[in-house]
């Protein structure tokens, strides 16, 4: 890619003449802070976006892709940070989808399930061809991504976030993979916030920010602290030092807590623990096994089929979510485009959001609009969220921006008990490191409680003063000393090698 530029149609300049080479047989980072350019750049040369400046070669001739089928036919493969399959489909049906074999409208199965098994040998991507997606491993929903593209035919492959949702164990797994298609001859640019995969698998890096190139090198010349340099314009130090907790009264009560999905399916089973005020309690796990679902029941966002909730000694059963935020309730959630804004609003009109049932801002039966812009360009300033103003529209900003706009709104309510589900996936480390010290300091200064749910082990690590692990709808572990618990360890809790006994776990509570 030569001197790409691309304008959006608000004049936004999202990269200004970035060049980025990747060779045969290579692994080539792409890092930066949200915003910097590097999905814009991405969706560019996997013909999702167009741009005004600048050329794309591919094996030294020039090419102009159109869009993705285009850039598939060209050799350009892209694997999303969330994995685009049919959950009720096999996995040869989703890997054969589009490009079904058969004659007419008659469809082949069984050459649908060579196609797969041939690819399962040839790339050393052990999945099963029959298996429903709904029924995989989140690393098996990673090998079926990368066959995907595979099948196709493409020399370049393009992961964004790859390890974003995958455990120690099938985090290496992945990168024997990935080192496996590497010399076979395949060029992959891989995009990541994690400095140290950056580190480990990588040959070369560029960097972004603000739209352009800053930074570029082999990465057997560098180290993190140089990179988040690059990224960030600063050091940023990625251990958090803390105060030692001090827990207090029990905040959140949850007891025997069970629901089951549309489906039958028994998610959450059985679950019982708490958090005290002054201590981050985390939740590791891999997703899937009813983390993100206790999450959204304490909160009011799914109804539970049994079990007992308490906040701030109030039953939360049948509250609104209304009624259960003012009970003292924070919540920052997975999914921050459906559950965390309102994509067609002001950045200032997502921040008023929850202050409109107690009036803080109301001057009569009006809003003292003075009084509610100083708040909302305060909050901008203390979150550092780069945008024009409190009136941009809040979907106009980088996912990054966007997380911080919701941050500042969830840390500035009051509440003395905050729910932190993924609250730094895909956010650079500059905002990553941002939020991770607010989560503690709302424990040490604000006395508050905060349960971090995260697939980030070395967040979660980090930050926690408590650490449990759920798998199968379950507490399998607890950890109160967390800095002595080393990945492998973890990893062997969160996929089911290992468990604890109820004396082991010791009080939850």
């Amino acid at each position: 890619m030569e001197g790409i530029t691309k304008i959006y149609p608000n004049g936004f300049m999202a990269n200004k003449g970035v060049s980025l080479s990747v060779n045969e047989g290579e692994i080539h980072a792409l890092i930066g802070e949200n915003g910097a350019g590097k999905t814009t750049l991405m969706k560019i040369l996997f013909g999702l976006e167009s741009h005004q400046e600048g050329k794309i070669y591919i094996n030294g001739a020039e090419a102009h892709i159109a869009n993705p089928l285009d850039a598939i036919a060209k050799g350009v493969g892209m694997v999303h940070q969330h994995f685009m399959q049919v959950p009720n489909l096999t996995v040869a049906e989703n890997i054969v989808l589009g490009m079904e074999p058969g004659r007419g409208p008659i469809f082949d199965a069984k050459e649908a399930i060579r196609i797969t098994q041939e690819a399962v040998d040839k790339f050393n991507l052990d999945v099963e061809p029959n298996k429903l997606i709904r029924d995989l491993s989140v690393g098996q929903k990673q090998k079926v991504e990368l066959l995907k593209s595979l099948v196709r035919g493409v020399k370049v492959l393009i992961l964004d976030e790859p390890t974003a949702v995958l455990t120690p164990q099938e985090t290496r797994e992945l990168f024997v993979q990935l080192k496996h298609l590497r010399d076979q001859g395949y060029g992959i640019i891989f995009i990541s916030h994690k400095l140290d995969e950056v580190m480990e698998l990588c040959s070369r890096v560029t960097v972004l920010r603000h739209g352009k190139v800053t930074g570029h090198g082999e990465i057997k010349e560098l180290n993190p602290a140089k990179l988040s340099k690059m990224m960030v314009e600063r050091e940023v130090d990625l251990t958090i030092e803390k105060e030692a907790a001090k827990p207090e009264d029990t905040v959140i009560h949850v007891d025997h807590l069970n629901y089951v999905d549309d489906f039958g399916k028994l998610i959450v089973n059985d679950l019982s623990f708490g958090i005290r005020a002054g201590e981050v309690v985390g939740i590791a796990g891999v997703e899937g096994n009813g983390q993100t679902e206790v999450s959204e029941i304490i909160s009011g966002l799914l109804s539970r089929t049994s079990g007992e909730i308490y906040l701030n000694g109030t039953e939360t059963s049948g509250k609104s979510i209304a009624q259960i935020r003012d009970l003292g309730l924070s919540h920052i959630s997975e999914d921050r485009m459906k559950f965390g804004i309102a994509g067609n609003l002001s950045i200032r009109d997502n921040i008023l959001a929850c202050y409109l049932r107690s009036g803080r801002f109301n001057k009569g039966q009006l809003l003292n609009m003075k009084k509610l812009n100083a708040f909302v360009d305060e909050c901008i300033q203390n979150f550092e969220i780069a945008c024009t103003g409190g009136s941009e529209n809040i979907k106009f900003l980088s996912g990054g921006n966007i997380q911080k706009v919701i941050v500042a709104r969830e840390f500035s309510g009051g509440a003395n008990f905050i729910i932190a589900n993924q609250p730094t996936r895909g956010i650079d480390v500059g905002t990553s490191d941002l939020i991770r010290r607010l989560l503690v300091k709302s424990t040490r200064e604000n006395n508050s409680a905060v349960l971090l749910i995260s697939s980030d082990l070395a967040e979660i690590m980090e930050v926690s003063d408590r650490l449990l692990v759920m798998k199968d709808g379950q507490i399998v572990a607890q950890f109160t000393n967390v800095k002595s618990v080393s990945d492998e360890t973890l990893g062997e809790y969160m996929l089911g090698v290992k468990r604890m006994t109820p004396e082991e776990m010791g009080d939850l509570f």
